[in-house]
């Protein structure tokens, strides 16, 4: 993006006619967050002049003049979106969050407009009556019936007074979940660790402790730095041996936005309580309700079922996990704490594996992972192939662009990839699409991958951990996801699916990165070329187990916390949201002093201000559905072409225009078992 970012004046805006780029890429060197403030403003104006011509239409309601009209609406707007929400996460600045504070209420209360104008969802319900009687195929009578219920569950059947408080209400969460997210990415760059004596790093290689004096000059410091990632366990504790270290970065962690300027503990209690009151104005006794109306799930007790089948073998594997830790730091004269975990786990990794994943790290260059892992897995498996388009410029300098075309040379569209942490950029990994595939609108999809690898210094080669290997595997499952829609209206393409099916095509995917013909293809040391030995892997499949029951309860956890705070009422007096959490956590059987969340409250971005509010479940309900499916690959020979043709068509290429179950039925042939998931966590006999 263009570094001029103070002047309201906007010369000839960019984003107001669509990219002359290929496949629509938006011409970043051009666009600064001017020219996304006023296209927003100006796109929000345009789609509600286009609503108006359909709600002033004297023509009967039909198909054609509301449903496809409203999905033709909004043109500019969507651009706009597309490139400022990724300028939000990725390349944040005071000015971009200035704008965002300024646009997201306004966005809220047009969202509303729309969703709320009853003439509008009168044209709708109509077409909905008469769906299955105007001859639509099965798309466009699935086109209908979201839509209906979209209105629907966004209250346009509320009446006068309920409409005027319902846009209160959403207009003051948007701004509380824009403060929320912005406390999170600068508590978390505040709460980087400062170090000033080398040997405190002891532990680190060369390679780490070049990134973190590299980190430490980015901001001007002498000295090292150690940034935070998102979630609770910081990577970094599994190798530093001083242990005031660890206990100073833990600390930093898990107090991230608690106190201070970027206190979320305040704006977590004022969302919740809004949220619950929204869910009781449209019909359902709480949030979390109201979100699984919408889901696959359907129902909180269903929810509530799956968890509770897996909190006391989770709970009893950690302990196993933490009595074998004690033993392990009382030979060190150490009463096991949480900063001592993953210091600890590595150690007894080590002995009774004879691997230590810390030191698998020369073989995982972020090069050849991606492009001789990830990309060889797709064109194996789909027929894509990946091209450099280094004529192509992303939202910033280390932004790389791909073109991907299908086994057949056909083009298919673009992928980014941004793949290092930086001072602006949000915590976490994730996928956004800046065009998405659809026959209605003649467009092709362009879709990024955002990582948060620290960046080594200036010639040296970015090496990835183990888990870092899958996180790159994973987000390249949501990024084919969306490369693979084949669609006729936006509204279905890609990852336009229930929010917990989305993490299910980007969970089979991480089956590759250990699949032997595919980590035989990248996994080389960076210096020597050396292929990782046999032995390794064996012992790191071996070793797949060791630390399943952290990995479950700390997901459980955060998960369960993430209920609760979506099921109480709107009077409910929550007061201190530290006490709230401990009590949820307690009463939800998941509370451990040496397990903390994933995520605890005030930086539980994913809940509070990132679109999985009381959904956090996602993730292990997906997951059933990826372990069952990965069984169903091995079982008809692994990695196919096949395999990858069948999976493609029959469920990412359709995105959200069938029934999600339908479509995981349509490849396994039956409804999904959750024993495959069981045993893999451990959480059953294998």
């Amino acid at each position: 993006m263009s570094a001029a970012e103070s002047s309201p004046v906007t010369p000839a805006n960019p984003l107001f006619v669509p990219s002359p780029l290929p496949f629509g890429l938006p011409p970043f060197d051009d666009i600064t967050p001017e020219h996304c403030r006023e296209a927003l403003l100006a796109g929000m104006s345009e789609q509600r002049a286009e609503v108006a011509a359909i709600v002033g239409s004297e023509e009967p309601p039909g198909f054609d003049n509301t449903v496809v009209a409203l999905e033709r609406s909004g043109r500019l707007l969507a651009r706009a979106w597309s490139v400022f929400g990724n300028l939000t996460s990725s390349v944040s600045s005071p000015r971009v969050r200035e704008i965002e504070r300024e646009i997201a209420p306004l966005a809220a209360a047009h969202s509303d407009a729309l969703r709320l104008d009853p003439v509008l969802f009168g044209r709708i319900a109509d077409v909905h009556a008469r769906r299955h009687d105007l001859g639509l195929d099965e798309e466009s009578v699935r086109l209908v019936e979201r839509y209906h219920l979209d209105f629907r569950l966004s209250g346009a059947q509320l009446d006068d007074a309920g409409r005027a408080r319902l846009t209160e209400l959403n207009q003051e969460l948007s701004a509380l979940t824009t403060t929320f997210g912005q406390n999170v990415q600068l508590a978390m760059e505040a709460a980087a660790v400062h170090v000033d004596d080398v040997a405190e790093l002891d532990g680190l290689s060369a390679e780490e402790l070049a990134a973190a004096r590299t980190a430490a000059a980015d901001r001007g410091l002498d000295g090292w730095l150690l940034p935070l990632l998102l979630p609770t366990r910081q990577p970094v504790l599994a190798k530093l041996r001083n242990r005031d270290l660890r206990r100073r970065v833990h600390e930093a962690s898990v107090h991230r936005a608690s106190a201070g300027e970027h206190d979320n503990g305040p704006v977590a209690v004022r969302i919740a309580t809004l949220r619950a009151e929204r869910a009781r104005l449209l019909g359902f006794d709480t949030h979390a309700d109201l979100v699984l109306a919408d889901q696959t799930a359907r129902t909180t007790e269903a929810v509530d079922a799956m968890l509770a089948s897996m909190v006391p073998a989770s709970v009893a594997n950690a302990r196993a996990e933490a009595a074998v830790l004690a033993e392990a730091a009382a030979r060190d004269g150490i009463e096991l704490a949480p900063w001592d975990w993953s210091f600890y786990s590595e150690q007894v990794r080590a002995e009774r594996y004879a691997v230590d994943t810390a030191a698998l790290r020369p073989w995982f260059e972020l090069d050849r992972v991606l492009v001789d892992g990830v990309f060889h897995a797709a064109e194996l498996l789909y027929g894509f192939r990946f091209t450099p388009r280094p004529d192509l410029v992303g939202y910033h300098p280390e932004v790389r662009v791909w073109e991907v075309t299908d086994a057949d040379g056909t083009a298919l569209g673009l992928y980014l990839g941004d793949y290092f942490a930086r001072e602006g950029k949000r915590g976490g990994a994730w996928m956004n699409s800046f065009v998405t595939q659809s026959r209605l609108l003649g467009t092709s999809p362009v879709v990024v991958n955002n990582l948060n690898v620290s960046r080594p210094p200036d010639g040296r080669p970015a090496l990835l951990t183990l888990d870092e290997v899958d996180t790159l595997f994973h987000e390249f499952g949501h990024a084919l996801h969306g490369l693979s829609s084949s669609v006729t209206y936006p509204r279905f393409a890609g990852t336009s699916v229930p929010r917990d099916f989305v993490e299910f095509p980007s969970q089979v995917n991480e089956m590759w990165a250990m699949w032997p013909e595919v980590l035989a293809h990248y996994a080389r040391h960076v210096d020597t070329g050396e292929l990782l030995p046999a032995s390794v892997v064996e012992a790191v499949d071996a070793a797949r187990l060791w630390g399943e029951g952290f990995a479950t309860l700390e997901y459980l956890a955060a998960t369960l916390l993430d209920q609760a705070w979506h099921r109480v009422a709107p009077d409910a007096a929550i007061g201190d949201p530290v006490e709230f959490e401990r009590a949820a956590l307690e009463a939800a059987g998941v509370a451990s002093e040496l397990v903390p969340p994933r995520y605890r409250t005030t930086y539980f971005n994913h809940v509070f201000a990132g679109g999985y509010s009381a959904g956090y479940y996602s993730y292990i309900w997906s997951e059933v559905l990826d372990a069952d499916t990965v069984e169903w690959f091995k079982e008809n020979g692994g990695l196919r072409r096949a395999n990858g043709d069948a999976f493609r068509q029959k469920l990412l290429a359709v995105g959200g225009s069938v029934d999600p179950l339908s479509a995981f039925r349509a490849v396994r042939g039956r409804d999904a078992d959750p024993a495959p998931l069981l045993r893999r966590r451990g959480l059953a006999p294998a």
